[in-house]
């Protein structure tokens, strides 16, 4: 599906080409034209429908079919003239503690960048609409629509890892709650979205580093280097945040075993205490329930109470024992 085409000239939205196959048309003929670019946005686009874009701008087979069937690792390459560029999108549903996590591919060439995205995170519409307002800036061509998507994505990035931290403060509290329940559940469910989340971000720092070593002087405006530069140092303080996340909840979740297994062994101690408490009792009454003729002190007025006597006395002394010990 086609969300949205334009061609821009020094900066500016034309609307004098308002159909696909008229801005194709446009930019084929005015390819050498400097100040123009093409944008074209498509959302989970099939086969046939990507089919005229790529013949347009002789985009390579493979490529195409990563943008067409996604599920792609992030990546840069380069084919020929152009580059493609593969993102992983990502946003935090906080409601579920789930990373929603979506692709988006990138094919950028002197006079012309087509976005072709999967999954509902990280829209476009808000960074065009952004570009639009800075003529300026979108006058430095498509090197200026792909800073400005990497910005967009980088930042949506750092909202994820604060979401995160909320959440994994509220797991620290809780696991040293004393609440006597086992978080090991939401620690494990959180610990394999920051996983997945992980691997969307991390090889992101050596694909663009290896971008920016191999991009040509003349393919980046030099206003925009050093703002590539600049999304490179915010990847990579993601990747050391996520990183971070990951550490943390390995030690809630052996803290959580450490408290759970603690609490256990408490319980333990308790039974076994009361066992032992009750068990004196039961042995003597176990003993004296017996028919034997001949028992000591069977035929006493006094035995009776006695032995009352003596089992309450034992399990009181049993059971100030064990109190002062610790184990009730």
């Amino acid at each position: 599906m086609i969300v949205d085409s334009a061609v821009y000239r020094d900066g500016v939205r034309s609307e004098l080409h308002r159909t696909l196959p008229e801005i194709l048309a446009t930019s084929t003929a005015d390819s050498d034209r400097p100040d123009e670019f093409v944008w074209i946005g498509l959302f989970e686009p099939t086969q046939d429908e990507f089919a005229q874009v790529a013949r347009e701008y002789n985009l390579h087979p493979l490529a195409v079919e990563d943008a067409v069937h996604a599920h792609q690792r992030p990546k840069v390459e380069r084919y020929g003239e152009s580059w493609f560029i593969v993102l992983k999108t990502a946003e935090y549903v906080d409601s579920k503690e789930i990373v929603s996590l979506g692709e988006l591919m990138m094919f950028v060439g002197a006079s012309f960048i087509v976005t072709v995205r999967h999954g509902e995170p990280a829209e476009l519409g808000a960074v065009r609409a952004a570009l639009e307002r800075q003529p300026s800036r979108l006058a430095l061509g498509p090197y200026a629509v792909l800073h400005a998507i990497f910005d967009h994505v980088v930042d949506d990035y750092a909202k994820v890892t604060t979401y995160v931290d909320v959440d994994i403060d509220e797991i620290q509290a809780q696991v040293f709650s004393g609440d006597g329940r086992n978080h090991a559940e939401r620690i494990f469910r959180l610990k394999r979205e920051v996983l997945e989340f992980r691997q969307a971000v991390e090889p992101l720092t050596d694909a663009l580093d290896a971008m920016n070593n191999r991009v040509r002087s003349d393919d980046v405006p030099a206003e925009l280097r050093a703002y590539f530069r600049d999304v490179v140092d915010h990847v990579r303080r993601v990747t050391d945040r996520i990183i971070s996340h990951d550490a943390v909840l390995s030690d809630a979740l052996a803290a959580n075993v450490s408290t759970v297994g603690m609490r256990q062994n408490e319980d333990m101690r308790k039974i076994s205490a009361w066992v032992a408490i009750a068990s004196l009792p039961t042995m003597i009454a176990g003993i004296y329930g017996m028919n034997f003729e001949h028992m000591p002190e069977l035929k006493s007025w006094w035995a009776y109470p006695m032995v009352l006597v003596f089992m309450g006395g034992s399990c009181t002394f049993l059971y100030r024992k064990f109190r002062r010990n610790g184990w009730l």
